[in-house]
């Protein structure tokens, strides 16, 4: 993957653009008034993570364009704001300052809604093993605005790290996060999900195993968590307790620690 900027090319822009590389390994080129398309086949890349003021874009092989935006973590943020229950935050007991492992971020929608309920004294770390979505979530989450301070203040706490959740759980101690999250792309996948459709390309399909459920019961204090469709077998395979939702497509699995 390759990492440019706008055809304006803005000196701010192109440092972020620059540092954004640097952070993530990735190589930066000046646009140098090509189109995204060009400049790829120049540089035998297929995907494009374009900078911009205050926002930022990812060009897949196919011509596709995702671009950063909180999405319905935005929603949910502002009526958690308000009082208003969030059932992933009620399935996972989430009380202010806690810390918080969401293992498969994407574009980092749950994470949002974490870190806003968490308030300033929590920890989440949002994982991605997809390098184009970790670039692009890195960039976007210290950068976007949406002119709600209170959301963008939560996605500025947020880190972001790259790598596979499995080796990353490993590696931490004991009892070490209050919450572990998994929202794994889904066995049945809902197509008409407006907000996944365009991630589908970048995200990593392999199924949640059994092992990182073990070492996520290991790290976790309170809960681990795990979204899928409400009739999915995934939950049963791997000992997650069904959280009722109304009728909705999709609900949480829970495994209690301190219960």
């Amino acid at each position: 993957m390759i990492i440019t900027t706008g055809e304006a090319e803005a000196p701010d822009i192109v440092e972020r653009a620059k540092r954004l590389a640097q952070e993530t390994g990735c190589r930066y080129v000046p646009r140098g008034g090509q189109s995204l398309r060009k400049l790829a086949r120049r540089m035998g890349e297929e995907d494009v993570l374009v900078v911009l003021h205050e926002h930022v874009r990812l060009s897949g092989p196919d011509g596709s364009v995702t671009e950063f935006h909180p999405s319905m973590g935005f929603v949910r943020l502002k009526r958690v704001l308000r009082g208003k229950p969030d059932p992933m935050l009620e399935a996972s007991r989430m009380e202010e300052g806690d810390s918080v492992l969401d293992c498969t971020a994407g574009l980092g929608a749950d994470a949002l809604v974490f870190s806003g309920k968490g308030g300033p004294n929590s920890r989440v770390v949002a994982l991605e093993s997809s390098l184009p979505l970790f670039a692009m979530l890195k960039e976007g989450l210290r950068t976007y605005k949406s002119q709600f301070e209170a959301s963008d203040q939560a996605m500025r706490r947020i880190m972001v790290k790259h790598g596979h959740h499995l080796e990353y759980l490993r590696s931490l101690p004991d009892r070490s996060v209050d919450i572990v999250y998994f929202d794994p792309m889904f066995r049945d996948p809902i197509t008409s999900s407006d907000s996944m459709n365009p991630l589908r390309l970048y995200a990593n399909g392999e199924p949640l195993d059994e092992e990182s459920v073990k070492q996520a019961v290991r790290v976790a204090r309170k809960t681990v968590v795990m979204k899928e469709t409400r009739y999915s077998g995934e939950f049963e395979r791997l000992g997650f307790t069904v959280m009722q939702r109304g009728q909705s497509k999709t609900t949480y699995g829970v495994i209690s620690i301190d219960s």
